[in-house]
């Protein structure tokens, strides 16, 4: 096994196809994220993504942590991806690891997850901000980038875009 398969894993040859379509989650990621403040202003906050597959290579789970301009933790947790071939569905969960608490990502009653091109999207309700939901979006531009973009809903319906993450490959 190379040493990067070590580190990262590799995806089994007998699980789901699908768990391929967040392959380009792999790696170790440097982030530029912007958070829409309060006031309607923009700001930009260093962040840091680790994806690596799991449980034989039938998982994949992704660090995503976020640091305040003071160096200050911000955001501290972990995704976990499977998916269901008996259900046809996702199931992505998220472990906030400051709070302790998980998050379901995907509502097959949102739309679960949907495909569109080079970019994936789901909604789920959303536990801990302002508002009611959360819209994320990934876009693969490159094995080297890839962004990741929240959009916000209090009746998900009308969505407006409140994060935005930047992720360059560390090489």
């Amino acid at each position: 096994m190379a040493q990067s398969d070590q580190y990262f894993g590799r995806l089994n040859a007998k699980a789901p196809a699908e768990l391929s379509r967040f392959a380009f989650l792999i790696g170790k990621w440097d982030c530029d994220a912007k958070l829409m403040s309060a006031s309607g202003t923009w700001q930009t906050y260093k962040a840091a993504w680790l994806g690596r597959y799991i449980l034989d290579g039938y998982a994949i789970a992704d660090e995503y942590r976020m640091l305040g301009p003071s160096g200050d933790l911000l955001v501290l947790g972990m995704n976990f991806r499977t998916y269901d071939v008996a259900k046809r569905i996702w199931n992505i969960r998220w472990l906030n690891g400051l709070a302790g608490d998980w998050t379901d990502l995907v509502s097959e009653q949102l739309g679960g997850v949907k495909v569109d091109g080079s970019s994936i999207i789901y909604a789920f309700k959303e536990p801990v901000a302002g508002h009611a939901y959360t819209r994320a979006t990934y876009t693969a531009h490159s094995q080297t980038h890839f962004t990741w973009r929240g959009e916000k809903s209090d009746d998900a319906k009308s969505w407006s875009e409140f994060m935005i993450v930047e992720a360059h490959r560390d090489s």
